[in-house]
């Protein structure tokens, strides 16, 4: 199965990128072999057209197995904003609905503040929006990026804080969240919904202006972080955030590879550059990781952080490049890592 993150509706055709997840029956026999496929496929859907330079930014984010699904291990905030690419729309139903009906958790909370914590107080930057691979009506893409990358986001998470519950998508958010006097507010970027072209829109600088008061307004309306119940299953947490970063690395050599040798005038530095942020939460896992379950379990999650490069490390083309020779070299331990199975993470250190 192949699906996105977000509905169809959070798709804004030219300006919106692609974020796939894959789901597989099983583990690979091998996953080298398994992202050099991904890899040359991807490649070869963008060489096909220089608009899906920016539609396909990038491979696939995560990849899990059915079983990981059907087990609930696959994190319920992020099964939520599934829809489907191609597949059973029964069965991702089925997901959906399982992901929905979890109690909510101090997981959940965390989910949602991490979407706000990197855009409010400052973060959120239009210049980092990179605009490489935009080809045509520039001034729409970045009305897009505020809209989009910015105020629907923040209204989203906001809107799943402020609820306890795991809303589906950016638009729903918008349009049916409207806490106090905000609801102008959600009006105004809703509408960034329609064709582009449909309207001329504010500047993009502009509208940044406004962006902010309507974050800001929906920010009120949000509990205090650290007030959400534990985790009703701390093992089933710990579990989840095995397969969550699992489900990440499995196609991290895909998109490194994507990456370093990407179509003809297709630019990929600043993707090069954001691996940092994915590497260094990934090492922070796996720490946690290395200190629950049995030995083995322990020992498996500490051998691939040996593997991964220093939290904090800028990202570059040769640090991807020695990544993939890191790979390749400890890849008996990387296998064993990513296809599991998922520990009990029973039986090791409080």
């Amino acid at each position: 199965m192949v699906t996105h993150k977000w509905q169809q509706p959070d798709l804004i055709a030219p300006h919106s990128d692609l974020d796939l997840r894959l789901v597989l029956d099983a583990a690979p026999d091998s996953w080298e072999h398994f992202n050099t496929c991904v890899a040359a496929a991807h490649t070869a859907a963008v060489a096909a057209d220089p608009a899906h330079g920016r539609w396909l930014e990038h491979p696939p984010g995560y990849a899990f197995t059915t079983a990981e699904l059907d087990g609930g291990l696959v994190q319920p905030a992020e099964v939520a904003t599934w829809s489907p690419v191609h597949g059973s729309q029964q069965i991702l139903g089925q997901w959906v609905k399982a992901a929905d009906a979890e109690p909510w958790t101090a997981a959940d909370a965390r989910f949602y503040w991490a979407l706000l914590n990197a855009r409010v107080a400052g973060h959120y930057r239009l210049a980092a929006d990179a605009t490489d691979n935009v080809h045509r009506d520039l001034s729409g893409y970045l009305r897009h990026c505020v809209a989009w990358h910015y105020v629907a986001p923040c209204w989203f998470a906001a809107a799943c804080l402020a609820t306890r519950s795991r809303l589906p998508g950016k638009l729903d958010a918008l349009t049916r969240w409207r806490p106090g006097d905000t609801g102008h507010h959600a009006e105004r970027f809703a509408s960034h919904a329609g064709p582009v072209g449909s309207r001329p829109g504010l500047a993009p600088r502009l509208l940044l202006r406004h962006a902010h008061v309507a974050v800001d307004a929906a920010l009120h309306y949000i509990p205090a972080s650290g007030s959400e119940p534990d985790e009703g299953r701390p093992r089933l947490g710990l579990r989840r955030e095995w397969a969550m970063t699992a489900g990440m690395l499995r196609v991290k050599p895909a998109r490194w590879r994507y990456y370093l040798d990407p179509p003809p005038g297709i630019a990929t530095g600043y993707l090069i550059a954001r691996e940092a942020k994915e590497l260094t939460a990934a090492q922070a896992t796996l720490e946690r990781l290395a200190c629950h379950g049995t030995a083995e379990e322990r020992s498996m999650a500490a051998r691939v952080a040996a593997v991964l490069p220093p939290p904090g490390t800028p990202t570059s083309a040769e640090l991807l490049r020695d990544q993939l020779r890191s790979w390749r070299r400890d890849r008996a331990a990387l296998d064993d890592f990513l296809t599991g199975p998922i520990p009990t993470m029973e039986g090791g250190r409080p």
